[in-house]
């Protein structure tokens, strides 16, 4: 999998979800390769988009056909300032990935995060997250280096999430507590009431 991540500020947000509609109806036909978007914008008006390719191959290939470039010149009015971009093949999934039946998503931006730690908290995770948390429905992270990356996790809905957030853990996952205290540390959080799933 390869996976494109734009980032930016939302000027437009309705013009924004517009033109990610419109593109679905219009330029998704053309575009081989293309696996699903998850996107939205949070309260404060961070906007995030994760798109996902089977190939970087395929991602280029729709970079350059010319209706694609049309029509992002459109959305980037959508933007308030300068837009930043992300492409990795890096990509793990968990619990199967992302899930177009997610009521609440939830992007987070790390850095400084040890590969090393993070995929050992993962996998006691992975291992008890049904149980312990069944409002978590899926999720993948996206490498940029050996200690940068976003994570991007799918819930059932945000009320559900926040409720879960204060239930105990496990005895296996309270011992891995210090690590997922220096993960979460060093994130930023962008959360997404209303992501717009494709």
């Amino acid at each position: 999998m390869f996976v494109q991540i734009i980032e930016g500020r939302a000027s437009d947000v309705e013009g924004m979800k517009r033109l990610m509609e419109r593109w679905m109806e219009e330029l998704r036909p053309g575009a081989e390769g293309f696996l699903g978007t998850t996107a939205g914008v949070a309260h404060d008006g961070h906007a995030v988009a994760v798109v996902r390719f089977e190939s970087a191959a395929a991602a280029v290939a729709n970079s350059d056909r010319p209706e694609q470039g049309e029509w992002w010149q459109e959305l980037e009015a959508c933007y308030d300032g300068d837009v930043a971009f992300y492409e990795s093949d890096d990509v793990e999934m968990f619990l199967g990935g992302g899930s177009n039946d997610a009521g609440f998503v939830q992007v987070m931006k790390g850095h400084g995060i040890s590969r090393e730690v993070a995929e050992r908290v993962d996998r006691v995770f992975e291992e008890h997250a049904p149980s312990f948390r069944p409002d978590i429905i899926g999720s993948l992270r996206v490498w940029l280096g050996p200690d940068a990356g976003f994570d991007v996790t799918y819930f059932t809905s945000e009320a559900e999430a926040r409720a879960a957030e204060s239930a105990p853990p496990p005895p296996e996952l309270a011992e891995l507590a210090p690590e997922m205290e220096q993960i979460m540390a060093a994130a930023e959080y962008i959360d997404l009431p209303d992501p717009w799933l494709y």
